[in-house]
């Protein structure tokens, strides 16, 4: 995917998260379309997320998103469960590229719930999750 079109995805999910969308929402609709699913279907799949998983301030939505994707693009389904193992190993490598850059996956420490500095912003979050799930996307197995 050239720059130009991470550039508009990129702001897609940063005017999705705007008008009330989750994180996890804004980067799962931002990149739906690149996996065969749309973008009302990954609302609904993802609506659940937000918050660090519900509100709870745990896993960053953002990263929660982006599984998603990544999980819809490489899953063959139950017709062959071993894409599991794909599909897991992409998920680990969101999990850790975001971890590296940021400190932490966890919602509330990111925010600075915690009684720590902001490590980073919800829209950040967003953008830094968006641009990974595209880079791994870009080397993902489709079924």
């Amino acid at each position: 995917m050239n720059q130009p079109d991470i550039e508009k995805r990129v702001m897609h999910a940063h005017e999705l998260h705007e008008r009330g969308y989750n994180c996890a929402q804004s980067v799962a609709c931002a990149c739906a379309d690149l996996v065969g699913f749309d973008e009302a279907t990954a609302f609904k799949a993802t609506e659940g997320l937000g918050g660090g998983l519900g509100g709870a301030t745990e896993t960053c939505g953002a990263i929660l998103g982006g599984a998603v994707v990544l999980g819809y693009a490489t899953s063959h389904g139950p017709r062959d469960p071993h894409t599991k193992l794909q599909t897991y190993r992409l998920t680990s490598q969101l999990a850790q590229r975001f971890k590296q850059k940021n400190t932490s996956t966890i919602c509330e420490e990111l925010k600075g719930l915690t009684g720590g500095p902001v490590l980073r912003s919800c829209p950040g979050c967003i953008e830094d999750a968006l641009r990974m799930t595209l880079a791994l996307l870009e080397d993902a197995p489709r079924p």
